[in-house]
């Protein structure tokens, strides 16, 4: 996983990506990211947006009910990388 600031567009071309892999939980995210698909293929028609849907199980998820999750202390380790669940503990204990 990497960090960037910017758009995503922009951060493909530097790495020189040709893709973009999106997650589509439900319906709802579809709007959304076919918007954004439709303005990357604008501003770089050359890199490809593919969509991904998740295993059934993963629906549900997303960083919000995480975050919440690891804000009230709960295990987070069964949906982010170790690195991630330190860097929620160092937020989270401050409170």
């Amino acid at each position: 996983v990497e960090s960037f600031d910017g758009l995503v567009v922009d951060y493909a071309k530097k790495v020189n990506a040709i893709g973009i892999i999106r997650g589509l939980r439900a319906l709802s995210d579809f709007e959304y990211e076919f918007q954004m698909a439709l303005m990357n293929r604008k501003l770089a028609n050359n890199i490809a947006t593919i969509f991904l849907m998740p295993h059934e199980k993963y629906t549900y998820l997303n960083s919000s009910i995480v975050r919440n999750l690891a804000s009230l202390n709960s295990d987070v380790s069964d949906f982010v990388p170790p690195i991630v669940q330190k860097a929620f503990k160092k937020k989270f204990s401050k409170k």
